[in-house]
């Protein structure tokens, strides 16, 4: 795990390209404590710079930017890659004189490319990485990321230099740097809560999509289009017809996938543990984490007083039952809202999931114990976990009993109807058919009624803001992949597009995004087995019965986890991973939110829509409404723009 920078230069001298990659490089010294690096090509203008988080092979023969045997390529990686013995030993067979420097897959990877090209390299590997490679003959630099997007990479051309790093932040150390806002991106901030690749906050600076590579000719001036290594929707629309002579059947295969990727993710020359919450998906990950390690798993999760956001005593039934050596740590309000500050250097761009509070003191917490951690994430995505999989579903089937023209004459009379009439009919209505928050959720009922594809249904159920352009001044927002209707597959069941969409968006723009940031922000590397790509072809070449039966969800992973924890340990509804954002902002962080939503922070950047902003407050703050997590997503904002003011583009 690590950090890595670059440049490809034509209008700088060499001296002040490698004074600049030296400044991009050391903001991320976070990411690679242990050792800094350089490369430099003056001939053709390129240099890489590198900061080494040492995992596997701690010796200098691992140490980057780091040349192939031949001395054509060079390349500085971020990641790692599980199956790197099993490439070494078929390079082997290959390369028979080849004197190996070290064990690093670092220099597995390199070989790897020099003897089967780049593409076909990337189809061998199994791991998180993004790449950077240099290839001297060609005189062209290949960038790569990893198939679902664990690691980042973010590219483009400023003042006729081409730029990649991978934070925002290196960018920011480059001579002269002045980003400009992209309002339409920003747009799809307030939507998401993140910003989705290929999109930053700035314009002309991209994120690299995952499983895609681009290559970068001429000095930076061509790039050519991503192109996919590994095709995600191809995947989802295999064949589902095997027949499996019982559940047991499957449930061993999938145990013995599940095993693979752990096992895989356990490889490490320095102190391993796992994030621990006491869920299904972390459960099962330290239950086979166990059975593999020698000595009990070093074990951590975060605890919370208030006990409706509080998971940590279930973390400790799990691990008492496994026998882990289990670290808790009980946070209070004030201990968790003194990371808010931190936060837009730790996310470099807006980012506004809450859960990022107890995912980086979680990550704080183990990395005084552990250099690599192993965490569950991800199992909801790709078991059917989140219960909005099949309330989405249950509503599209009842909604498409009624035609069209219907439906669009109900959204009518909701947005046109008084909030109250609807309150007064729901007293009338049994219990079981009233609805909770019925004047928060009215808005977004009326706007999915009038929907005519699923995809369209699930892009507003999964809406922060229907309509963020409202909000950012001069936005049109941008159409992403849940509008291109075309580019999705053909997946005859809701549950299952909704599944492919958060796996291709969500997962890598929240999630992912997320767990990278809060981990490497401490140097601590966080591995993710349930992402692991052999084990998500086989899942998804499963027929939905087993990974939802009835109407719950983790069907498989269920019966995976009831062969090492009872089941009586683990049945309790499901929690998120949160904070009590709301009830803050009215109480402890109102000063704080007050300062940011003033008229004066509005005005310093003419972005937002004022008026909105503070009906939103006014709202929140009487409970008429509940904003939070739209006025999170504003704070995260204005606390972002707050700290990166002076590098903008005014």
């Amino acid at each position: 795990m690590c950090g890595l920078t670059g440049i490809l230069y034509e209008s700088l001298s060499a001296e002040a390209a490698m004074n600049s990659c030296e400044r991009m490089t050391r903001a991320l010294e976070h990411r690679g404590p242990d050792h800094e690096g350089f490369w430099i090509e003056p001939s053709q203008g390129v240099v890489f710079g590198h900061r080494r988080l040492s995992i596997i092979d701690l010796s200098v023969a691992g140490h980057q930017p780091m040349q192939s045997p031949s001395g054509r390529y060079v390349i500085a990686f971020n990641g790692e890659i599980y199956n790197h013995r099993e490439i070494r030993a078929e390079l082997r067979t290959h390369l028979k004189d080849t004197i190996w420097r070290g064990t690093s897959d670092t220099e597995t990877l390199i070989a790897a490319i020099e003897s089967w090209g780049f593409e076909s390299a990337l189809r061998k590997l199994n791991g998180m990485f993004s790449i950077a490679v240099w290839d001297m003959r060609e005189k062209c630099l290949y960038l790569a990321r990893d198939r679902i997007g664990e690691k980042p990479m973010y590219y483009g051309m400023f003042s006729d230099n081409f730029l990649f790093a991978s934070e925002l932040k290196a960018m920011h150390a480059f001579s002269d740097w002045r980003g400009e806002i992209d309002k339409d991106a920003l747009a799809l901030f307030f939507r998401h809560n993140y910003i989705p690749a290929p999109k930053t906050i700035y314009k002309g600076i991209y994120k690299l999509l995952p499983a895609h590579y681009i290559v970068v000719s001429e000095g930076g001036s061509k790039v050519s289009e991503p192109k996919c290594y590994w095709n995600i929707s191809s995947i989802a629309m295999q064949d589902r017809r095997r027949v499996w002579n019982s559940d047991s059947d499957v449930v061993d295969e999938a145990e013995r996938r599940l095993r693979r990727a752990v096992s895989l993710r356990m490889e490490s020359d320095v102190a391993l543990g796992a994030f621990l919450s006491g869920g299904y998906d972390s459960s099962t990950i330290v239950a086979l984490m166990q059975e593999y390690s020698t000595t009990p798993v070093k074990t951590f999760s975060i605890g919370f007083y208030e006990d409706r956001y509080n998971e940590a005593q279930y973390a400790k039934s799990v691990a008492s039952h496994l026998q882990t050596d289990h670290t808790e740590l009980y946070v209070t309000s004030d201990e968790a809202m003194n990371i808010i500050p931190r936060l837009p250097t730790i996310y470099d761009e807006p980012f506004a999931d809450s859960s990022q509070i107890p995912t980086f003191l979680v990550s704080e917490l183990a990395r005084t114990n552990v250099k690599v951690v192993l965490s569950g994430d991800g199992g909801d995505e790709l078991f059917c976990g989140y219960d909005r999989y099949n309330v989405g579903y249950q509503f599209w089937k009842k909604l498409s009993i009624l035609p069209h023209p219907l439906r669009y004459l109900l959204a009518i009379a909701i947005r046109s109807g008084p909030v109250g009439f609807f309150e007064i009919l729901q007293k009338l209505l049994p219990q079981r058919f009233k609805v909770s928050n019925l004047r928060d959720k009215l808005p977004k009922l009326a706007a999915v009624l009038n929907h005519r594809h699923p995809a369209d249904l699930y892009h507003e159920l999964v809406s922060h803001d229907l309509n963020p352009s409202d909000l950012v001044l001069g936005s049109i927002e941008p159409e992403t992949i849940m509008k291109a209707h075309k580019l999705l597959p053909d997946l005859a069941d809701f549950r299952e597009l909704m599944m492919y969409l958060d796996m291709v968006t969500y997962l890598p723009g929240d999630i992912l995004n997320k767990v990278d940031r809060a981990s490497m922000a401490v140097g601590l590397e966080a591995r993710v087995p349930m992402i692991d790509h052999e084990l998500i072809e086989f899942v998804w070449s499963l027929p939905l019965d087993y990974k939802t039966r009835g109407l719950q969800g983790k069907w498989l992973l269920r019966e995976v986890l009831h062969r090492h924890v009872p089941k009586s340990l683990m049945d309790r509804p499901k929690m998120g991973f949160g904070v009590p954002v709301g009830d803050w902002l009215r109480g402890p962080l109102r000063d704080w939110a007050e300062e940011l939503l003033s008229s004066n922070k509005l005005r310093d950047h003419n972005l937002l829509n004022s008026e909105k902003t503070h009906q939103m407050w006014r709202e929140h703050l009487s409970s008429q409404k509940n904003w939070q997590y739209q006025l999170w997503n504003v704070l995260m904002f204005q606390a972002w723009f707050e700290q990166n003011q002076s590098s903008l583009v005014r």
